[in-house]
C-alpha cells in the first residue's frame, strides 16, 4: 500500500577495507580472522539443559544453530571475548539427535557439535511449534527478558519526518533527546510507542535480523494494534540486498490505519504490481477487536506462492507466475520490520488527531520458521 526507502544500508556492510602507505599505492595484508571456543562438543541427556561456551575472536562474530531445539544467546556480537549461552530443549523422541552451531567471524568458521541422548518420548510442552507441518523454528523473540528490544536481534531506524511516505514522526535509536524510550518491554510484550515531546512526534521502527534475513519460511507475530486517527502500524519485510523500490519487492504481512479502525490488510509490491498505478496485490478485511486484543498475523512464503493469515485464516494468496523478477522478486533474503508511523500518505489520508497520542503497538512475539 505504500513505497519505502532502503533501511540502514550501511549496516549491511560485513567488512571494512582499510589501506595505508607512503603514496605508492601499497596496501596492508588482509587480516587473518580467527575463532577459538572453549568447547567443540556438547553432550547432554534427553532433558532440557543450558551450557556456556567461551568465544575468542579478532573480529565481530555471529552464530547460528542448525536446529530449532538448540537456541543461543547472543546471536551476534562485536565483543571479541564473549560467552555464548546454549539452551537445549527436552528431547521428546526416543532416539538421540545431533545438531551443530556455526560461528562466523569475518572469513573464519568454527563449529560446536551438540549431541543429545534420547528422551522419554514425551514432547516438551514449552517447545515452540509452527501451525504448518514441516517447519522448524529458526529465529524468534518472545520479549520475556530485558527492558528494551535486544540489540543482538533488532536494529533501530533513525529518520526525520518526511523521510518516507510524508510521515510525520521522527524515528530515533532507543530514546529521544530527553531520554524517553520509543520502544520498551513490559509484562512480556514489546511496546512500540508513538508520542509527542517538545513539539515533535516520536516513534520506533525496528528491523529483525537485518544483516542476513531469511529466504522462504513461515513468519508470524502476535500483535495488538493502537487506536487513533493518524496511526499506521505495520508488520512487514524488505530485502536485505536492496537496490531500488519496487523492483526488489516488499511483503506487507499486516498493516492498518487508525482512520479505518480494525481493517487489516496484506500487500505485495513489485515492478509488476505497485500501488502507484493501482496494480498492487492486496487484500483488506475487517477484524473485530484488532485494536482491543492480540491477534496472530502470519505469512507462508515459498518459491511457488505467498499466503498471509489472520488468526489462522487465509487472507491473501499469490502464486509465482514463473516470469521472473517483474512479478516475483521474492526469492532473495528479506528481514522483518515492526513500526508505528504517524500520518503520511495513507496513515494521514483523513488527517490526524493528536488527542490519540500517546499510543502503543504491542507485540507478544515474533517467530520465523523454515523447512
Amino acid at each position: 500500500m505504500r513505497s519505502r526507502l532502503p533501511a540502514m544500508l550501511c549496516l549491511l556492510a560485513t567488512a571494512i577495507l582499510t589501506s595505508c602507505g607512503d603514496g605508492d599505492g601499497d596496501k596492508t595484508d588482509d587480516i587473518q580472522h580467527s575463532i577459538s571456543v572453549s568447547e567443540k562438543t556438547i553432550n547432554c541427556d534427553g532433558n532440557a539443559a543450558e551450557f556456556t561456551v567461551s568465544i575468542i575472536t579478532n573480529h565481530e562474530w555471529a552464530a547460528k544453530p542448525s536446529d530449532s531445539w538448540i537456541t543461543i544467546t547472543p546471536e551476534s556480537s562485536a565483543e571479541q571475548k564473549a560467552t555464548l549461552t546454549i539452551k537445549v530443549q527436552k528431547n521428546g523422541e526416543f532416539d538421540p539427535r545431533e545438531g551443530q552451531i556455526t560461528i562466523m567471524a569475518g572469513t573464519a568458521r568454527e563449529y560446536i557439535e551438540v549431541k543429545q541422548a534420547g528422551g522419554d518420548g514425551v514432547p516438551d510442552p514449552n517447545a515452540i511449534t509452527c501451525p504448518l507441518k514441516g517447519y522448524s523454528l529458526v529465529w524468534n523473540d518472545e520479549f520475556n527478558t530485558g527492558s528494551a528490544p535486544d540489540l543482538n536481534k533488532w536494529t533501530y531506524q533513525e529518520a526525520q519526518p518526511g523521510w518516507v511516505n510524508n510521515e510525520l514522526q521522527t524515528y530515533v535509536r532507543e530514546k529521544t533527546p530527553n531520554g524517553t524510550k520509543v520502544a520498551d518491554i513490559k509484562d512480556g510484550k514489546l511496546r512500540i510507542k508513538c508520542f509527542k515531546e517538545d513539539g515533535k512526534i516520536y516513534s520506533a521502527r525496528i528491523y529483525g535480523n537485518v544483516r542476513t534475513g531469511w529466504t522462504y519460511g513461515y513468519i508470524e507475530a502476535k500483535i495488538k494494534l493502537p487506536k487513533g486517527k493518524g496511526t499506521w502500524p505495520a508488520f512487514w519485510m524488505m530485502p536485505v540486498n536492496f537496490t531500488s523500490w519496487p523492483h526488489d519487492g516488499e511483503m506487507d504481512i499486516m498493516e492498518e490505519v487508525g482512520a479505518n479502525p480494525n481493517y487489516v490488510s496484506s500487500s505485495l509490491h513489485a515492478d509488476g504490481h505497485v500501488h502507484s498505478n493501482n496494480t498492487q496485490v492486496t487484500h483488506e478485511m475487517y477484524l473485530e477487536g484488532a485494536e482491543d486484543d492480540f491477534h496472530v498475523y502470519a505469512m507462508e512464503w515459498t518459491a511457488n506462492y505467498i499466503r498471509t493469515f489472520v488468526d489462522g485464516g487465509e487472507q491473501l494468496y499469490y502464486e509465482n507466475d514463473g516470469g521472473g523478477d517483474y512479478n516475483w522478486p521474492y526469492h532473495t533474503p528479506f528481514y522483518v520490520i515492526l513500526n508505528l508511523a504517524w500520518g503520511g500518505m495513507w496513515g494521514g489520508y483523513l488527517g490526524v488527531d493528536e488527542s490519540a497520542l500517546p499510543c502503543v503497538m504491542e507485540v507478544e512475539y515474533v517467530r520465523v520458521f523454515q523447512k
